[in-house]
């Protein structure tokens, strides 16, 4: 926040958690103009099981109201269905794994409330993400609690956005955010964190996603070819996945827990081998497409970091282009279980460069 002189207008977006109500106070604390918005970007939530976008209206209303500020709702609805949603269901219809939190941040976070912003005269937009900006190069950068930066997901940011954006919490760790909640007295200071598909909330996900798409099941092989099950659909599955395959009991085979190390999608097959350290599970390259650079393209070949998931640690690689939007990432210590369709993000100590979508 050291950017910013006294009384600047900001717009803060309101989740109901705990990261942007904090956000908020300090914000007001440091004497900036400070409002909010409520993004709604998903119609006929709030009948549901899950915890519902209403509760988490309330919860930021009740945070509004103790800070005296006001809180508008803002309803990007047709923007997240075109931009974010209508690429996710296609993702899965191609039996890959999308990360849509990364393309909600890039078209709804920080665009489509952005231009929100700027129509209301706003000088900047904050959000509770821990990250970092340096502001004299423009940078994007890890946060300092590495438990919780969420650089990985803004990394298709680019220069422009990050400067009309503010990250207060990026100096911070969440128990200091809590603590500060807590010390207000506000509701929702031990609320947990959201791990649910942006916008869309902790639903069961096999059920949601059958709403939309139609499940195809099929076998399950071994590397070899042996029939050991039947899958309800290659949508419902992802690479290292060892959680409802329904393998057992069988003849001839250890006791031993079962995971997903690849598909063939044209027999609709899904692969599996047994134990957590099968030589199927790990890789030592990937083939990664429209890769994207927040402040400059390097040269290549490139050396650096990278991580092809969330709070993994960062991996020493080298990246090759290929073609003009293909690149093979060749990593020094083999990678268990990438996935198609996730992201791989790039690093340079804490500096977040950018990234791209792992193909095969």
């Amino acid at each position: 926040m050291n950017r910013l002189t006294n009384k600047q207008h900001v717009i803060v977006g309101l989740s109901g958690g705990v990261d942007s109500a904090v956000t908020a106070y300090l914000l007001q604390q440091a004497g900036h103009k400070v409002e909010a918005i409520f993004m709604k970007n998903w119609e006929g939530d709030d009948t549901t099981e899950y915890c519902s976008a209403e509760n988490d209206y309330q919860d930021a209303q009740a945070v509004c109201d103790q800070l005296n500020i006001p809180l508008q709702i803002v309803n990007f609805a047709d923007e997240y269905w075109q931009n974010v949603f209508t690429y996710f269901l296609d993702e899965y219809r191609q039996g890959r794994t999308p990360n849509p939190d990364i393309l909600c941040n890039k078209e709804i976070k920080f665009k489509a409330f952005l231009n929100y912003a700027k129509q209301c005269n706003a000088d900047y937009i904050a959000t509770g993400h821990y990250a970092r900006i340096a502001v004299d190069s423009m940078q994007l950068l890890k946060g300092c609690d590495i438990s919780k930066d969420q650089s990985y997901f803004l990394h298709r940011l680019n220069t422009q956005q990050l400067a009309q954006s503010i990250f207060p919490l990026g100096e911070l760790n969440k128990t200091k955010v809590r603590a500060i909640a807590q010390s207000l007295g506000l509701k929702n200071h031990a609320k947990k964190d959201s791990t649910g598909i942006c916008f869309i909330g902790e639903r069961k996900f096999k059920s949601f996603l059958k709403e939309y798409l139609a499940a195809q099941p099929g076998k399950i092989e071994t590397l070899t070819g042996e029939i050991v099950g039947q899958h309800d659909g290659m949508m419902f599955y992802t690479i290292g996945q060892r959680q409802g395959l329904q393998i057992g009991g069988l003849k001839g085979k250890a006791e031993q827990p079962w995971y997903v190390v690849s598909k063939d999608l044209k027999r609709n097959v899904l692969i599996v081998v047994q134990d957590n350290q099968h030589p199927a599970l790990y890789q030592s390259s990937l083939i990664a497409l429209d890769l994207y650079w927040i402040n400059k393209i390097p040269s290549f070949p490139c050396k650096t970091k990278a991580k092809i998931r969330y709070r993994q640690a960062d991996q020493d690689c080298i990246i090759e282009q290929l073609a003009i939007n293909r690149y093979q990432i060749r990593f020094t210590e083999p990678q268990r279980a990438v996935t198609p369709g996730q992201a791989i993000v790039f690093y340079q100590d804490d500096i977040c460069l950018g990234g791209g979508i792992i193909e095969t």
